[in-house]
């Protein structure tokens, strides 16, 4: 059984509610992905990830009846905090959080589409900077910048990473493309679910770190 059909997504409600407990559950696991990538240096993007996640556990536990979804953390933060808001607690977490789970996205979605650099076909270096621009790299400054360049050049082959999401099992490449493209059905819906919510309450920020 691969990394990913171990840790699928549930399908999302007629109504898009995310519920907190089962989202928080699923999404734990996800950081172990950036173990597949193989370099260390990916492990910057692999820690941000659980820290967001900690910190919206930490505010779910507080009153779990009250946080049944996502949204109704955001909606409450909002009247608690005021003009702080978004700035602040489980909405600035989830609102990074999103940003790391886009890039897995992305990146995954590069890989099932075919995109590779055909001077270096086993490279994946191409599906990293696809994911990296398009989800995170306007939000970094040029210091974090230079550490995703060197991650970059790190980056595995694409056979050992394939491998690896397969936890090490030798399995044809057509195979795991194919368990990827079904990770990412309820996977990818849930992330735009989540930026969908954002942009519906008004809820993102454009910002450098």
């Amino acid at each position: 059984m691969s990394f990913l059909m171990e840790n699928q997504f549930g399908e999302l409600p007629p109504d898009k509610a995310i519920d907190t407990k089962t989202f928080l559950d699923t999404v734990s696991h996800i950081p172990a992905f950036f173990d597949c990538l193989g370099s260390k240096v990916f492990t910057i993007i692999k820690s941000d990830i659980n820290g967001n996640i900690t910190k919206i556990r930490a505010v779910y536990v507080t009153n779990p009846a009250k946080y049944t979804t996502l949204e109704d953390i955001l909606v409450a933060e909002r009247e608690a905090h005021g003009a702080e808001w978004p700035k602040v607690g489980a909405t600035l977490a989830l609102m990074w959080l999103k940003r790391g789970l886009r890039f897995i996205q992305i990146l995954l979605q590069s890989l099932a589409d075919g995109d590779r650099d055909e001077n270096n076909p086993n490279l994946i270096r191409v599906n990293i900077t696809k994911a990296y621009e398009q989800a995170l790299k306007r939000y970094h400054g040029w210091i974090v910048q230079k550490i995703f360049n060197a991650a970059l050049l790190a980056a595995p082959y694409r056979s050992n990473f394939l491998k690896a999401l397969s936890k090490g099992e030798e399995v044809k490449e057509e195979d795991c493309l194919a368990n990827l493209r079904q990770f990412l059905v309820n996977y990818t819906a849930t992330i735009d679910a989540i930026y969908e919510m954002y942009t519906n309450l008004n809820a993102e920020l454009d910002y450098t770190v």
